[in-house]
């Protein structure tokens, strides 16, 4: 229906317009027609898109491409650009015009379509000037040698040039190959007048009277200025940048040149003056309808001038007459259209423009650095701001009225230099080539070659060379012809055109030239001639028709008329005003040189710098750390010194004080030299602790040196036997009072002194150290002993060694007791036999040798022998009683004196002594026999069985049941390094199966997003030439984003404690270690920080590649950042660094990593907890960044949220669980302070507060000025009324928390700090009731988990409930008896309530005396026997049992397979160092890979 009516289809058209309001006022709706949309749709209501803006090109001719697709064809299928512009259009200027045509003609239908577009005619119907996205390249290379791009001859030069934006929908395969897009209209509706959109059009309107928005002066537009984005390309002659000087105009490149803004401003007059005309005319019309009135006469008098003005001038041929709108016809653009046109009036441009008056006076012009001239050099005036010769309206119209009377160059194959050489070029070149330009963009867009673009118009095609053009200079076109190696078929449609043509345009470009003005003006429904679109009467019309080009500049420039020729495109002979003489170059100041931009010069130091200075970010947070933890160890010091300065007062009182020097490389301490009444010199420490002990016997020689230079202030006091004593003093007075002291006392003990000098060097390295003698010592090796091995070797420090005695104090060190101990006293007087005071070799080795090499009754007779105080060769009770308390004294007084006496009358009794007051040594003997064996005692090492398990049925049967393995390994010899680490390899690999799964599982995941977002971006992602820009750097910066925003997010879930302590108890801890969320959240931090790292990387390398890339590349990638406004300088590297939301944040991210990464380390936290506590609560921020800095990325769409919202949501439920239970306060019911550090704190368990054995919390007080939390174990039951802890002072919060609830304040309950508690939260342990039997293994301070669990399990069997647990199995493994004595208590109730025997406890003291086995021996004697007697222990009053050694836990799991042959899964858990935990678990594994009961290991390291 709608094809057969025609009116139809205009109500349509005025509909849908009004609907998109294309004017976007009320007014609109008071006009009577239809108004034309400025992008060109809906021009054609068939076709709605025909001619508009962003339409591709329709070819004349199939496509010409390499590929018959895209690729255009280039060298060697096709000669080098620059070479074919300088062989065909090279030529001298000068030569007039043949039809005399004037150079107003040329710059009115001129476009320049490489590199900018011109004005009018061409730049109002096409410009493919865009770049295309993603950025593709057909650079020029310059011929080695050439005179003005390569005047230094390194034939590297090329010159840049960007392909032009394409319909995507094209270039696919070759029945669709690459089309280009048309940027503005493809009609002649002024849109080079008046914009190709509405914004645009909106933004050159002043919305006053229908008026164009004008300057200050009202002769010119307002200047350029955002969001017009006009284009703005530095001066070429000056480098000049900026909008200032440039005009806002309907054509983006409407400045390139004062000829073309002097056009520009005629027609924005000329819509003012009739503006101006309707609005005195039309009185009562709005803005709205005076523009409109005023738009549609402008554009319908531009139309007819440039069709029936200057096309015929320029074809010299008239078009067919109007006659209707055709509307199936299609106008679009065809490239070949653009080309022909184009380069025909490329030939035309002189090198030079004048300027006149309405008097006809040519005027001289002003040239920067030149001085005056006739007329405006062309090349010198490309984008120039703000000429001073057209500074005013009256300079643009003598411009105009001077380009009218000038006569263009001849229409002929030759281009000046003004545009060969010296055309404004692109990126970093200031210059470039527009005709090998134009021959490139030619070949970008596919144009046919001549012959076939011939062919395809029905043309004669030339049989050879010669019958191009008879016209041409010969040598042009033989240069031509060896370029394309005689080949007319290869010869390409723009130099065959120019070739052709000669004064007026050859056949070839005629005919596409006419063609496509005839279709645009029948296929344009809004063609003013159309009497059926209801624009213009019939009357109108014919005004239309009858004006001119020359109509207008009168009215603009208000000149007489008689001062311009009728026709301004054709200048006459009898024509007003000819111009003076065809200008040549001579004429005119020289071109402009080109000049090269280096984007990054300057910026290499600022980057090195800024580079350096983010990687100094954790050095500088390092530093800081050690300037926090310096002050946080001067204050844990200062706690520790709090209390004790009359201590040292007193000290000081009761000596000298001095500076002890104890060695070359160690610092030296201050101390107290005191001299004491029964002839010993005694040094302390600044606590008073004994640090050494010299006791001087007479005749005994005291050699003592002196210094003689640095001050006379250091003493060498050298002893007969000990190491030498060095001394430095504040003063010489001082070491002289010091001298005189000792000097006395000498005289009165009657010792020998004898003093000599030497320097401070001599003496330090004449002196024997601490550290000399103990290393003459190691060579006297237990082990090497009991092999026979040492006294065979006679090297010097085995000499050394034989010829050193040992004093008291280091005899008693090397059994790892004190010197005042009875124990010592007893075997070093037995040992010194000849009463010096000081034990040799010999001495020492008679009575070691009775216990490695001595039969059992050896041994006993050696104690015997010891104890015998009076000799008499009886050991009477009382001298029974004094060994017996020196092993107390051992063991710290656990046992007090009647609780000795008993067990002294126990032993006597159970042998039969009961009624002896003495005993020999055969009763000594028989009473110091085991039960199973009398040697037995004697052997530490034996690899027997011995059961600690209190006797059971069976056994009261007489059935021997299997017995427990328990006896201590004593290892002597670790294995080599490499040896070592191999097997810890092994270990690990073994043992960690489900920890090795799950950090499998997550790298995978990891891997997998980075492959992906690497694999998107390199070969999948939207065309923007990103990854061809940098592939390295977007690779790693894209990879490494996607993993380190999946590991940042889900590294909040190991810190959902709440979450972790309820998925315990559920199938998935099977399957994940989540007694390792802490590790894990160490292991996903470490390889988060990595991929930052690697992530900053990959920007570094971007951003340098992006400070060096062009304007138009940069706006391709960045589309949302970027316009390619022909700036061509692209951002420095510091804003990209310090100006953009995700540099800058990136930064901060880098900082903030430095410090929480720094801060958490090891080795700080052990110093500074509560700096660490802080700076990990940067954790927030650290968040607020990543979402910052991914929401604002530059390149993708956000994606931080899709990997963040579910952990962000699970952490802060879990956060508010745990902020829940924060605001409770809780009052401390009891505060002890227990020994070896250890403060017990019993406080209130808060309501409904639940929890299972083997977890812990964490607390904070308040009173210490910090709300940090700090995290301990339970050591409570659940079934307590209270909560307990036990924490250790090692830290400075911990220390200040022992002595805040050291100190009472009053009686109340009220007396001690209120705390805070979060919790409870679970770990491996509480899965102790699971197994039928479990072991329980605790190193050190790692037993506090154990405390709870014990209490647990007696209480529930107290009260007959049913457990699983049936048996548990308690080992401690700790350095020293003295490491123990706060869980004495504990250990104690539980063994009281244990009435089922359900708990059996060992404790390993693991610090020996490898060296002499002595002491290891004598505390194991004291030990079995007070086990045999009292069922308790020497060292802690317990029923326990103590070894010394180390655990076997391999034998001692075997062990109890066979005691519970029944149990087939028994549960270990262990708690303590590494090295303990791994021997564990290597015992664990080598047992389960038998068929027998399987153990299941849980650890907890710390």
């Amino acid at each position: 229906m709608l094809r057969g009516r025609p009116e139809v289809l205009v109500l349509l058209g005025i509909l849908l317009s009004l609907l998109l309001d294309p004017t976007g006022g009320q007014d609109s709706f008071s006009l009577t027609w239809e108004v034309q949309r400025y992008d060109g749709w809906f021009n054609n209501l068939r076709h709605h898109e025909r001619g508009a803006a962003g339409s591709r090109l329709q070819r004349l001719a199939p496509a010409n491409y390499a590929d018959g697709v895209y690729q255009a064809l280039e060298e060697p299928l096709l000669p080098n650009p620059r070479r074919l512009s300088n062989a065909a259009t090279r030529g001298s200027s000068g030569r007039p015009s043949g039809r005399n045509r004037t150079v107003l003609g040329v710059f009115f239908g001129e476009g320049k379509w490489e590199n900018s577009s011109g004005y009018h005619v061409l730049s109002d119907l096409v410009s493919v000037e865009k770049s295309a996205c993603p950025a593709e390249f057909l650079n020029i290379h310059i011929p080695p040698g050439d005179p003005v791009f390569d005047r230094d001859q390194s034939g590297d030069v090329v010159l840049p040039f960007q392909r032009s934006r394409w319909d995507p929908e094209t270039g696919q395969s070759p029945s669709n190959p690459r089309d280009l897009t048309n940027e503005v209209t493809g009609w002649l509706d002024g849109s080079a007048i008046y914009g190709s959109s509405h914004s645009w059009s909106d933004e050159l309107r002043s919305f006053s009277g229908g008026e164009l928005a004008s300057g200050p002066d009202p002769a010119f537009p307002r200047a350029a200025q955002a969001p017009l984005l006009m284009w703005t390309p530095p001066d070429p002659t000056t480098g000049r940048r900026g909008p200032r000087g440039l005009y806002a105009f309907g054509a983006e490149r409407g400045n390139r040149e004062p000829f073309l803004q002097a056009l520009g401003l005629l027609w924005f007059r000329y819509h003012n003056l009739w503006a101006q005309k309707l609005a005195s005319r039309y009185p009562l019309w709005g803005d709205e309808e005076l523009f409109q009135h005023a738009r549609k006469r402008v554009i319908a008098t531009y139309q007819n001038i440039a069709m029936y003005e200057w096309l015929p001038s320029f074809l010299q041929q008239t078009p067919p007459n109007y006659t209707e709108y055709r509307p199936f016809l299609d106008p679009s653009i065809s490239p070949e259209f653009l080309a022909a046109s184009e380069q025909f009036f490329s030939t035309m441009v002189p090198p030079g423009v004048y300027m006149r008056n309405a008097s006809c006076h040519f005027q001289m012009v002003l040239n920067e650095g030149f001085g005056s001239s006739p007329a405006l050099r062309v090349c010198n005036s490309y984008w120039i701001r703000e000429n001073p010769n057209l500074n005013s309206s009256q300079a643009v119209n003598q411009l105009l009225l001077g380009m009218a009377s000038q006569i263009s160059e001849l229409e002929d194959s030759t281009v000046v230099e003004d545009l060969r050489d010296y055309w404004p070029g692109p990126g970093k070149f200031s210059r470039t080539d527009y005709v090998a330009s134009s021959i490139q963009r030619g070949r970008d867009m596919g144009l046919p070659s001549y012959s076939q673009a011939l062919q395809a118009l029905g043309l004669m095609i030339p049989r050879n060379w010669s019958d191009l053009n008879p016209n041409v200079d010969p040598q042009v076109l033989e240069a031509t012809a060896a370029l394309y190696n005689q080949d007319l078929s290869r010869l390409e449609l723009l130099p065959g055109g120019l070739l052709e043509s000669h004064g007026d345009p050859g056949p070839l470009f005629s005919t596409i030239v006419l063609d496509q003005f005839v279709r645009l003006r029948d296929g344009d429904r809004y063609w003013f001639e159309n009497s059926r679109n209801g624009l213009f009467s019939p009357e109108e019309i014919a005004e239309i028709r009858s004006t001119t080009l020359r109509d207008v500049l009168v009215a603009v420039t208000n000149v007489d008329p008689d001062t311009l020729q009728p026709n301004v495109f054709i200048w006459q002979n009898g024509a007003p005003c000819p111009q003076p003489q065809q200008l040549t170059t001579e004429d005119l100041p020289p071109c402009v040189p080109l000049t090269e931009i280096h984007y990054f010069e300057g910026s290499g130091p600022g980057f090195g710098i800024t580079i350096v200075a983010l990687c100094c970010l954790p050095l500088v947070s390092l530093l800081v750390s050690g300037v926090v933890a310096y002050f946080r160890g001067r204050e844990r010091k200062k706690l520790q010194r709090k209390g004790k300065e009359s201590v040292k007062k007193e000290a000081a009182s009761d000596g000298v004080s001095a500076m002890e020097w104890p060695g070359p490389r160690e610092r030296g301490y201050p101390v107290t030299i005191q001299l004491l009444p029964d002839r010993r010199l005694q040094v302390v420490d600044r606590r008073l602790s004994v640090l050494r002990t010299i006791q001087l016997q007479p005749p005994q020689q005291v050699n003592l040196i002196l210094s003689s230079n640095r001050g006379c202030r250091a003493l060498l006091l050298k002893i007969p036997k000990e190491y030498d004593l060095v001394l430095l003093f504040n003063s010489q007075e001082e070491r002289g009072a010091f001298v005189q002291h000792l000097r006395g006392f000498c005289e009165n003990w009657s010792l020998g002194l004898e003093v000599a000098h030497m320097s401070e060097y001599e003496l330090f390295r004449k002196a024997v150290t601490k550290e000399q003698r103990e290393r003459i010592l190691e060579v006297l090796d237990i082990n090497q002993v009991d092999a026979g091995t040492l006294l065979l070797d006679s090297s010097q420090k085995v000499r050394e060694a034989l010829t050193c005695e040992l004093s008291r104090a280091e005899f008693a060190e090397s059994l790892g007791l004190k010197p005042q101990d009875m124990f010592v006293e007893s075997m070093f007087s037995l040992a010194d036999k000849d009463g010096n005071g000081y034990l040799s070799f010999r001495e020492f080795l008679d009575v070691l040798v009775v216990f490695m090499k001595g039969s059992p009754e050896d041994k006993s007779r050696l104690m015997f022998t010891m104890y015998d105080l009076d000799g008499n060769g009886f050991l009477s009770k009382d001298e029974f009683f004094t060994m017996m308390r020196s092993f107390i004294e051992i063991s710290n007084n656990c046992l007090t004196k009647t609780q000795l006496a008993e067990v002294v009358e126990s032993m006597f009794r159970e042998s039969g002594f009961q009624d002896k007051q003495e005993l020999t040594w055969e009763d000594f003997h028989f009473m110091l026999r085991d039960h199973d064996s009398v040697g037995d005692i004697f052997k530490p090492n034996i690899s027997s069985r011995v059961s600690f398990i209190a006797r059971t049925s069976e056994e009261r049967a007489g059935v021997p049941p299997p017995r427990l393995y328990t006896e201590a390994l004593q290892e002597k010899m670790q294995r080599g390094f490499l040896a070592q680490k191999l097997q810890q390899y092994k270990r690990f690999v073994e043992n960690y199966r489900r920890h090795i799964v799950c950090v499998a599982v997550f790298s995978a995941i990891c891997a997998g997003l980075f492959v992906e977002r690497a694999y998107y971006y390199a070969f999948a992602s939207p065309p923007s030439g990103i990854a061809q820009t940098t592939f390295v750097g977007i690779i790693l910066s894209r990879g490494t984003a996607a993993s380190v925003s999946f590991m940042f997010s889900y590294i909040l879930l190991t810190m959902c404690r709440n979450l972790i302590t309820f998925l315990r108890e559920t199938f998935l801890n099977r399957y994940v270690p989540f007694d390792a969320a802490v590790d894990f959240h160490r292991w996903i931090a470490m390889a988060a920080v990595v991929l930052a790292i690697l992530h900053s990387a990959g920007h570094v390398v971007n951003v340098y590649i992006f400070s060096v890339s062009p304007l138009s590349l940069l706006a391709c990638i960045f589309p949302s950042v970027f316009v390619n406004d022909g700036s061509k300088l692209p951002q420095k590297f510091y804003w990209w660094f310090f100006q953009t939301v995700p540099g800058m944040t990136g930064v901060l991210l880098l900082l903030v990593l430095a410090i929480m990464y720094v801060f958490a380390s090891h080795h700080f936290r052990r110093r500074s907890f509560r700096g660490f506590w802080l700076t990990h609560h940067l954790y927030i921020l650290l968040y607020v960044l990543l979402i910052i800095h991914g929401s604002f990325a530059l390149i993708q769409l956000p994606r931080f949220h899709i990997y963040f919202l579910v952990p962000a949501l699970i952490y802060m439920g879990d956060k508010l669980v745990s902020l829940s239970r924060k605001k409770v306060e809780i009052g401390v019911v009891k505060a002890q302070l227990l020994p070896s550090g250890v403060t017990h704190l019993e406080f209130q368990r808060p309501q409904g507060f639940e929890y299972k054995s083997g977890q812990w919390v964490r607390i904070a007080c308040l009173a210490l000025g910090t709300n940090e939390y700090h995290p301990f174990t339970l050591t409570s039951a659940p079934h307590e009324e209270t909560l307990s802890l036990h924490i250790r002072a090692v830290g400075p919060w911990t220390t200040r928390l022992r002595e805040t609830y050291s100190l009472p304040t009053g009686d109340s309950s009220a007396k001690y700090p209120k705390l805070y508690l979060d919790g409870p939260f679970g770990e491996g342990h509480q899965e102790w009731h699971k197994f039928e039997v479990s072991v329980l293994v605790g190193g050190g301070i790692g037993v506090t988990p154990f405390a709870s669990i014990l209490k647990d399990l007696v209480f529930k069997s107290s009260l007959g409930s049913q457990m699983l647990c049936k048996k548990i199995y308690f080992i401690w493994v700790t350095r020293t008896q003295r490491q123990f004595e706060w869980l004495a208590d504990i250990i104690r109730e539980v063994e009281e309530n244990d009435c089922q025997d359900l708990v059996s406890v060992h404790i390993y003291i693991t610090q020996l005396a490898e060296k002499f086995d002595l002491r290891t021996t004598m505390l194991y004697i004291c030990e079995r026997h007070f086990q045999k007697v009292l069922n308790r222990s020497l060292f802690t009053g317990l029923r326990s049992i103590t070894h010394f050694g180390r655990p076997p836990f391999e034998r001692f799991f075997c062990s109890l397979q066979e005691v519970h042959p029944k149990v087939r899964k028994i549960g270990v858990f262990s708690c303590g160092p590494p090295g303990m935990t791994k021997n564990v678990e290597k015992a664990c594994q080598l047992i389960n890979q038998q068929d027998q009961a399987h153990f299941v290991h849980h650890y907890e390291n710390f």
